[in-house]
């Protein structure tokens, strides 16, 4: 076989392996001027993180980042309601923009630069960090914990945050939320640490728990945004919006309405 056949078979599989066979089109995600042409952003968000994105007593899904979605579609397509959200699960969130399902993702997700190799950020929208939680009412400080068992879930990077904070306190792990609130229940620990942001839901949800006032680390939470120049204009606009937000004190407010420290 001479090497112009050789090459036009590999063109023709590679093709084939990046086409959809069932539906015969290339899987992509919206341009700026596609969305505008249907009439709806596409966002993928959180259901079941308050205050973020969850669903309420009506279920309604509602949130700070749901109210950013609805923002972005009045800023895009003139129309707050001009939206279609997609709940999704954590290992779903960059994978629905990669593969071109969504056209963003406004769900929870943590710049860094591992990330930024796949897709593009926006602007942090809110700084996160790791925050404490306790049941304790003689526990209003950091300092008050130095000795004390503190609950964390195995495996996250909260457990270097707090020892390094606290070296002498005893870090006790749960696998859930939940195994953490039956020990504090139960008073076998002190005191919680998570990300402030599920520790404000936490609160909202349950009252008699308290939030110190503190972020032992910072992590910034963006837009999830395709890569590739034809979506330039797309994420342009996103940015330009969240800078707008900022400078105006919109978003401020926003993150004060939703209980966001």
């Amino acid at each position: 076989m001479d090497n112009s056949l050789t090459r036009k078979l590999v063109l023709i599989l590679t093709l084939g392996v990046f086409l959809n066979l069932g539906n015969n089109h290339l899987v992509i995600a919206a341009t700026l001027e596609e969305i505008k042409e249907r009439g709806k952003l596409v966002v993928a968000v959180k259901d079941n993180i308050r205050p973020l994105g969850f669903l309420d007593h009506k279920n309604q899904l509602q949130g700070l980042e749901i109210d950013l979605a609805r923002q972005l579609a009045q800023d895009i397509l003139g129309d707050p309601q001009a939206l279609i959200l997609q709940p999704v699960s954590n290992q779903e969130r960059l994978q629905k923009v990669i593969d071109g399902e969504v056209d963003l993702a406004i769900a929870r997700v943590t710049i860094n630069s591992s990330r930024g190799r796949l897709v593009n950020f926006s602007p942090y929208y809110y700084l996160d960090g790791t925050g404490i939680i306790t049941n304790n009412g003689r526990i209003r400080a950091v300092d008050h914990l130095r000795e004390s068992k503190i609950a964390v879930l195995e495996g996250s990077s909260t457990i270097a945050v707090i020892r390094a904070e606290l070296p002498q306190a005893k870090l006790i792990g749960v696998k859930s939320y939940q195994e953490a609130m039956t020990l504090l229940e139960t008073e076998k620990v002190e005191a919680f640490v998570a990300d402030n942001s599920i520790l404000t839901g936490w609160v909202q949800q349950y009252p008699q728990y308290y939030r110190l006032p503190v972020r032992l680390s910072g992590e910034a939470l963006g837009v999830v945004m395709p890569k590739g120049l034809q979506y330039a204009s797309l994420r342009s606009r996103i940015n330009q919006a969240i800078g707008r937000w900022k400078a105006s004190g919109w978003l401020a407010e926003l993150l004060e309405r939703w209980g966001l420290p």
